[in-house]
């Protein structure tokens, strides 16, 4: 048989939001030894495999002790294909309320295989016709441009700017679709310290982004994996679900960062209505869980005990249960802004200062793309991410984003003395 040929795959395989994850994940594994700065995954400091055992057990017993099932009805719940939109939705209804104000009828959530089942869900649905796009804020985590990418949704950017999402130029993005004949569906936004850019959005902005929303008859797509982790001293600020009082927002949701990335569960809150040409109106949720049926049937069972047990021992709630998580990225981070002003002191790099999160971007007066990160893989030891990888077009890109969430303070030290030693010889 001849080769098959990639031109004749689809389209998104040559696309370069596609190639980023592999890319990333790649590199670091060529080069081991090299203190890695580029992985956005949580802190393992506090991982046990006993606790696996315990948040099964503590699953199995709610739903012996309360919610009536019987001894064959809990292995069929554990053991076999179960409820597409998920088994553990009644608890996590219960952690929105708890920890973000999130008033939300269960049947409105969908539990997905992480939080990127729940976008390419949502993207698919929303796609109805060639003329749909969808709007990033920008720069924007590949993977929801990737996503976007597979079900055909073109992306069009808005301007992030200073205070995390510049409104006057998503009218204008928007205002400029329509009059080519686009329809506009919603706009992507993460409100709390963004991946990559660590922005995030005040009460204010928050509040006339709805408002904007509402004039535009635009959907907002709210991603918040990162919103548990203000740095110290630091308040948190409302969802923008917990403000929306038009169900104008879907609400995207990991319990990577907070629980356990293992898992890979996630889940979307689509409490819109859907009316249907019978007259019949229903939630969107049960759309999407049309769609998650023909992608991975159900999320599994085993992995939604787990999360399940695990918001139980803590009575929903993971504020409380990630504080020492919250600390330590707080002060990783400080480690890392501190640690660039001790280096750098002359202006001619520069930095964010973000308010909580994972990320730190970093500002110099060269180009920085995947050719310069093999260089300081290779000669330098110290891994990071092209800030080219989150933005769309060819053009050059002077930024690199630094994460802090799975490195010490030791660690954070030797990688930023290797990290000046790259940015030295380059200028």
């Amino acid at each position: 048989m001849a080769d098959l040929q990639v031109l004749d795959l689809h389209a998104s395989l040559t696309d370069r939001a596609l190639n980023s994850m592999n890319f990333l994940n790649e590199i670091s594994h060529h080069y081991p030894d090299a203190i890695s700065l580029a992985a956005g995954r949580p802190s393992e400091e506090f991982y046990a495999i006993e606790d696996l055992h315990s948040y099964l057990d503590i699953f199995s017993r709610h739903l012996c002790d309360d919610l009536g099932y019987d001894e064959e009805a809990v292995r069929r719940t554990l053991f076999q294909y179960g409820r597409t939109k998920g088994i553990v939705h009644h608890l996590v209804a219960r952690n929105l309320a708890l920890d973000e104000g999130i008033e939300v009828d269960p049947e409105a959530l969908v539990i997905t295989v992480g939080c990127q089942e729940a976008m390419v869900l949502v993207l698919r649905a929303l796609r109805a016709d060639p003329k749909d796009v969808l709007l990033v804020v920008s720069p924007a985590y590949v993977g929801i441009t990737g996503a976007a990418r597979l079900v055909d949704l073109p992306v069009l950017s808005v301007a992030g700017g200073n205070d995390g999402v510049d409104l006057e130029d998503l009218v204008a993005v928007v205002k400029a679709a329509r009059a080519e004949g686009l329809r506009p569906r919603a706009c992507y936004v993460m409100p709390d310290f963004a991946n990559p850019s660590g922005l995030s959005l005040d009460l204010e902005s928050r509040r006339r982004l709805l408002t904007v929303a509402a004039e535009q008859e635009l959907l907002l797509l709210e991603d918040n994996p990162y919103g548990l982790f203000p740095a110290a001293g630091v308040d948190r600020v409302p969802t923008l679900k917990s403000l929306d009082t038009e169900r104008r927002v879907i609400y995207l949701g990991s319990f990577a960062k907070t629980a356990l990335p293992g898992a890979r569960v996630g889940y979307v809150v689509a409490d819109q209505t859907v009316a249907a040409p019978d007259g019949s109106v229903g939630l969107l949720a049960d759309e999407l869980s049309k769609i998650k049926s023909m992608v991975t049937v159900n999320t599994s069972a085993v992995a939604q005990a787990v999360i399940g047990g695990k918001l139980l021992a803590n009575d929903c709630s993971l504020v409380a249960a990630n504080q020492r998580e919250r600390a330590i990225y707080a002060d990783n981070l400080r480690a890392v802004t501190d640690g660039l002003a001790a280096r750098f002191p002359g202006g001619e790099v520069t930095w964010t200062v973000p308010s909580g999160g994972f990320f730190v971007v970093v500002t110099v007066p060269f180009a920085v793309d995947d050719a310069l990160l093999e260089k300081s893989a290779h000669e330098y030891g110290v891994l990071w991410t092209p800030m080219s990888h989150f933005y769309d077009g060819d053009g050059p890109i002077t930024a690199l984003r630094l994460s802090c969430s799975s490195v010490t303070p030791d660690q954070i030290d030797a990688a930023l003395n290797r990290l000046a030693a790259l940015i030295t010889d380059q200028l």
